[in-house]
């Protein structure tokens, strides 16, 4: 019976439904038929599921992003950012991924990172002699530091899920993030430089120190919310609140973008986004709760054991399973869905729960550049104005390498926990 609710809800979601749609109308079905429970349990749930004060954060963060966006902080960071190394073989490549890994320091989303930052850049590399579907594979592959550098949504929601520490978790991201991001840089220097693509005129340093003053504030974005966090100036939820305070001070008083139209639109879409994410985060809560009830877990930890009591040949399943989930769903559903599912089972294989939660997040970050439906790649595509079949022959040499750092970070675990 239990292998049914999981083909129910594979059959639901292949089939166009939404995937929270999709988790409600899996919970209901097999609660009303495996259990005595009333359906009255249901609202319950949902409602205890989302009474949490650590996922305060995820509104938060998703509404400093878009303020970031819509105040200037995103655009000031790009000038800065391009002066510095945009002269270098490959440099506005090299800005893409740094100033992606900056943007993704506040806004801990991987699609506000494409969106803010693939916006501005892919059109100038397109100006400036790029591929376009290089360019386009550039920013697909640096977005999904969006969810890897803390702060983190998956991050947050991973440690809901499993009553973990997100200040830990955040530490645990950063060596990982920072890493990726530096083979990252490797791989695009050695692109350009065989296929020619020169860098941009080099910037004198009063010119760099123009742009430096421009983009100071927005620069000590980051250092405020993550340096509160590990100082223990404030929660990771306070943070959250604190990075939309500080964007909408500096976009409206300092650089005096956010005026009435920019500022409601910013709300309004954050508004949406954080209601699609508490709906799926509360409909996942209580399809987890079921996996309990029925025993699920223990049937999927007697799954893996049967296979080899290793933790390294578990791992390394954990690894295909998380990449496929990947494909298929963005990070957030995906986490709620499996967390509460894996980590129980990686505990009995004596796998760290932070370490493991940094695994699961890297793995689907990967996930979302992946073919057939990575959400990063539609993304690119749409901003690069071109298809998914123009991108893939520019974007596998990176998913090659992100696949190789996603073993690193699963297999030595002091990448993970060397902060902690």
């Amino acid at each position: 019976m239990s292998a049914w609710l999981l083909v129910l809800l594979f059959v639901l979601m292949f089939a166009g439904i939404p995937i929270a749609v999709s988790l409600a109308v899996t919970s209901t079905i097999f609660l009303e038929l495996t259990t005595h429970i009333s359906l009255v349990i249901l609202p319950q749930r949902l409602f205890t599921t989302v009474d949490s004060f650590p996922l305060m954060a995820v509104p938060f963060f998703v509404l400093a992003g878009a303020l970031m966006e819509a105040g200037g902080i995103s655009d000031r960071l790009v000038s800065f950012i391009e002066s510095m190394l945009g002269h270098v073989t490959g440099g506005l490549t090299i800005v893409v991924i740094v100033t992606s890994a900056f943007f993704a320091a506040i806004s801990g989303s991987s699609s506000a990172t494409i969106a803010a930052i693939g916006g501005i850049l892919i059109p100038a590399m397109i100006a400036q002699g790029y591929n376009r579907n290089y360019a386009s594979a550039v920013q697909c592959c640096s977005g999904q530091l969006g969810v890897i550098i803390p702060p983190s949504i998956p991050m947050v929601l991973y440690g809901v899920a499993t009553e973990t520490s997100i200040g830990d978790l955040f530490k645990a991201g950063i060596l990982p993030g920072i890493f990726m991001a530096l083979c990252l840089i490797l791989l695009s220097f050695l692109i350009c430089h065989k296929k020619g693509y020169k860098g941009v005129q080099r910037r004198s340093w009063g010119q760099r120190w123009k742009a430096f003053k421009k983009a100071l504030l927005a620069l000590l974005m980051p250092v405020l919310v993550l340096g509160g966090i590990y100082g223990g100036l404030f929660t990771p939820t306070e943070a959250a609140a604190v990075a939309v305070a500080y964007a909408f001070l500096i976009g409206k008083f300092v650089y005096k973008k956010l005026d009435g139209k920019t500022l409601m639109k910013a709300l309004t879409e954050s508004a949406a986004t954080t209601a699609i994410l508490m709906f799926l985060i509360a409909c996942a809560g209580v399809f987890a709760w079921l996996l309990g009830r029925l025993n699920i877990t223990r049937d999927v930890a007697l799954f893996f054991t049967s296979i080899s009591d290793n933790k390294y040949v578990f791992l390394l399943l954990v690894n295909l399973l998380l990449l496929v989930a990947g494909m298929f769903m963005d990070a957030g559903p995906a986490i709620m869905i499996l967390a509460p599912l894996l980590a129980p089972i990686a505990t009995q294989y004596d796998v760290n729960l932070v370490h493991f939660g940094i695994i699961m997040v890297v793995n689907l970050a990967v996930g979302l550049c992946t073919p057939p439906v990575g959400v990063n790649l539609f993304l690119s595509c749409q901003i690069g104005k071109i298809t998914m079949t123009d991108i893939l022959g520019s974007v596998w040499p990176y998913l090659f390498v992100l696949f190789v750092v996603v073993l690193l970070v699963t297999f030595v675990p002091a990448l993970s926990l060397a902060l902690l």
